[in-house]
């Protein structure tokens, strides 16, 4: 073989694999879904406790995703360095969580979680069937109540009232409910610091219009002493993607000014994005537009868009993006909704996504949303399809 036949063959060769893998051509990095896994890992380990209240488990995240930023040389958004604070009441349970059902010892998480809003409970109460899939105490001064579920789902409330119960995972091992036993200690946390974290990369061309990529860092915590939702899916999955977008864009200066916000409180009500865009810590004008992230390791159905109806025009660029590349199997879309922090900035005008994926495992606010059955189907293009998507705006 000649030398000018073996350089064409090497051309064609290396044309193939390019072909085969557009995210190196493209210069996207093969370690991106990688540091993805990583991230995951640590958000979700035992060490950060669910991200909640207990155990310092959200400040310990913070630290962790500020440590990211300066590796990556994110500048703070704020003269102070990253932190915005703000504060609000939590109701939390950092000491006992057993129950008997009928005698039977119960594990939390796996067999039953508590109403979030469930006081201290302690003693043995005779219950009576209310209806298929509930049961009652008539006590004083705590009426207790036990909802039978296929599926348990756990969320955070910001404060503890006279009324307390479980869901109880609905296995028709329970002919009749006749006795439960609880000891459950609460404690209301009253102004429990919180703090979002916020950066950005400089714009290469200009730095008064901006880009923002946000995704919330916290998730529910823990109840007692060993149970905790680890949130690799909800939403350590999220702040991977927003990590890695800070990565790229250190390695590949944008444009526009690039603003990465990571939110506490997402929890409790959206808090965090509330105090941010509320604060006017952004001139709401200068944004040209906002891509929230949650829910990102699926993808098997491919994306959501929320306020794909209100944002027309950016919606058609997105998909256009993906009909050239094919990077998702569908991009579906929905209007207005109430259910991320892309909310509050939708309400001052901000143009703005908020993207899911769709299909793959359900787990979701339950001890199961774990990184290792996490499977990222469309991790990688879905980071291909933002990045895209920020150069056609």
């Amino acid at each position: 073989m000649t030398r000018s036949n073996k350089i064409l063959l090497f051309i064609i060769l290396i044309s193939s694999f390019l072909i085969c893998h557009p995210e190196l051509a493209e210069g996207q990095h093969s370690q991106d879904s990688l540091y993805a896994r990583s991230v995951i890992k640590k958000l979700t380990s035992k060490e950060f406790y669910g991200r909640g209240y207990l155990n310092n488990g959200l400040d310990k995240a913070a630290k962790f995703i500020s440590s990211e930023l300066k590796r990556f040389k994110a500048e703070p958004l704020f003269t102070t360095g990253y932190y915005q604070w703000f504060d609000f009441d939590v109701n939390t349970f950092p000491g006992k969580m057993d129950v008997k059902v009928n005698g039977k010892k119960l594990k939390p998480g796996i067999d039953f979680i508590p109403f979030p809003e469930t006081g201290t409970i302690r003693g043995e109460f005779i219950l009576q069937k209310k209806d298929s899939v509930s049961y009652i105490a008539q006590t004083h001064p705590v009426p207790i109540a036990i909802n039978l579920k296929r599926k348990l789902t756990f969320s955070v409330a910001t404060n503890s009232t006279n009324f307390g119960g479980i869901e109880l995972l609905n296995t028709n091992q329970y002919k009749e409910l006749n006795r439960i036993e609880f000891d459950i200690e609460s404690k209301v946390l009253t102004k429990f610091i919180n703090k979002n974290i916020c950066a950005f990369i400089k714009g290469t061309q200009n730095n008064d219009t901006v880009i923002v990529f946000s995704a919330h860092y916290d998730h529910l915590g823990g109840i007692g002493k060993k149970t905790f939702f680890p949130g690799a899916n909800d939403n350590a999955s999220g702040v991977s993607m927003v990590l890695n977008l800070v990565k790229y864009y250190s390695e590949n200066p944008p444009k526009y000014k690039t603003v990465f916000l990571f939110f506490a409180g997402e929890e409790v009500g959206l808090d965090g994005s509330y105090h941010f865009v509320y604060r006017e810590t952004l001139d709401p004008t200068k944004i040209k537009f906002l891509v929230n992230l949650d829910l990102l390791g699926t993808g098997d159905d491919g994306i959501m868009v929320v306020n794909a109806y209100e944002f027309k025009d950016q919606f058609q660029k997105l998909k256009s993006v993906n009909d050239a590349k094919h990077y998702v199997k569908e991009i579906k879309q929905r209007g207005k909704a109430k259910n991320s922090d892309h909310y509050w900035f939708s309400e001052k005008g901000v143009p703005c996504f908020f993207i899911y994926t769709l299909g793959g495992i359900k787990a979701y606010h339950d001890v199961f949303d774990v990184e290792k059955t996490l499977p990222l189907t469309d991790y990688s293009d879905v980071f291909r399809l933002l990045t895209d998507f920020v150069k056609v705006l």
